[in-house]
């Protein structure tokens, strides 16, 4: 069944991101929830883990996160409702935390969110976006708590996926605020929905690793 479920996950992230056409818009929408709802179906049927709340949490999560699929047409709506979705990651990544972030990551991450926050935010900062701006700033401040928290995890996956976010994250912003990216679409949605994809699986690996070492 997983190993179904992975595949129509694929299938349908392919057919959304190159065959969908933009309009009709409703069509456009509906098509982008498909996968999301498979990757939720997967972590929903996914091995139990030591921590049930480590896995109602991350489900949590993918479910704000395909809400905020429905509602980023509407910018600031889908950057208010991401935001609750990483608020949730976090959350369950700091109930699984082991180890601290070594220095050798802490310093690159950052040093790449304060780029990050100087040239795209500063960009519409200089514009006279104050709010947009301040939104842009602390968005990215979140997204690097949440790959921080997942760090601090060792859960390889869930590491994964909270940089694939990040990936994702940023090259929609650097699209929208400072210049168009070839092939948007595609960086941004299969950098996010691998990103999701590994979230999910997370569930799983946890429940592994949690009983292997016991």
């Amino acid at each position: 069944m997983r190993k179904i479920l992975v595949g129509l996950i694929v299938l349908m992230g392919f057919v959304y991101i190159f065959l969908i056409p933009e309009e009709p818009v409703g069509m456009k929408i509906a098509m982008k929830l498909v996968p999301m709802m498979l990757i939720i179906l997967y972590g929903f049927l996914a091995d139990s883990p030591v921590s049930p709340l480590y896995k109602r949490t991350i489900l949590a999560g993918l479910v704000v996160s395909m809400i905020a699929d429905g509602v980023i047409y509407w910018f600031m709506a889908g950057l208010a409702t991401f935001f609750v979705a990483h608020l949730l990651y976090i959350q369950a990544f700091r109930k699984e935390r082991r180890k601290p972030v070594p220095v050798f990551v802490a310093i690159p991450l950052i040093l790449y969110g304060l780029f990050m926050a100087v040239w795209i935010a500063g960009s519409q900062l200089a514009a006279g976006e104050i709010v947009l701006g301040v939104a842009i700033i602390t968005y990215i401040g979140v997204i690097l708590i949440m790959g921080w928290e997942a760090i601090r995890t060792r859960f390889p996956l869930a590491i994964t996926g909270a940089f694939l976010f990040i990936c994702s994250d940023s090259f929609l912003a650097i699209d929208r605020f400072v210049i168009p990216l070839p092939a948007r679409d595609a960086l941004v949605m299969i950098t996010y929905y691998a990103a999701q994809v590994f979230l999910a699986v997370s569930i799983r690996s946890q429940f592994k690793r949690s009983t292997n070492l016991s």
